[in-house]
């Protein structure tokens, strides 16, 4: 089995996401020992935006997108600024999202053509924007990204870890929750 870890902290070793992301693909290897890790770093290696020179996909879009379509497990940090994903991880999304390779369009509506991968995101929020909190309509990270692999087929795992900024004590128990959900990870 092939797994493709992804990284979009542009914090570096004090992120969050990237302590999840590495927790996160430690869990699965314990697992499955023979599982192989390719790694990307969208941050220290980002992606150009997309433009109108990249339709069609060039061959350096071409390379993302096969190694997205050749792993079985993608484990993806995607820490929230300004409400969303960042700006590298987006560059990403737009070349792994390509009609007729990952969804396709039918009279019925689109239809995702990546199902049967199996998505972790590894969600870090300075704030607390999940149900039920004042700031949760402000919300657009895990919302994106669970439409965005919804709509190529997939239905995305989310491990959370919000509110690390409000202090200390939050920070170090949100994190001590987070690794319980990461020692809960099945195969």
């Amino acid at each position: 089995m092939k797994l493709l870890h992804l990284d979009s902290a542009i914090t570096g070793e004090g992120s969050v996401s990237r302590k999840m992301t590495a927790d996160i693909v430690a869990r699965l290897r314990g697992l499955s020992p023979s599982l192989e890790v390719a790694y990307r770093d969208l941050a220290s290696e980002p992606l150009g935006h997309l433009t109108l020179a990249d339709l069609p996909p060039p061959d350096a879009s071409t390379a993302i997108l096969d190694e997205f379509l050749s792993a079985d497990v993608v484990v993806i940090g995607a820490p929230m600024y300004n409400f969303t994903v960042s700006s590298q991880l987006k560059a990403w999304i737009d070349r792994i999202l390509i009609a007729g390779k990952t969804f396709r369009y039918t009279e019925q509506g689109p239809v995702g053509l990546a199902g049967s991968k199996r998505v972790i995101i590894a969600v870090s929020r300075g704030g607390a924007y999940g149900p039920g909190s004042p700031m949760a309509e402000a919300e657009h990270l895990e919302s994106y990204l669970r439409f965005v692999f919804g709509f190529i087929g997939v239905t995305p795992e989310f491990v959370v870890t919000e509110g690390i900024l409000i202090s200390p004590e939050h920070r170090e128990a949100a994190i001590a929750e987070t690794d319980r959900s990461i020692a809960a990870l099945a195969a």
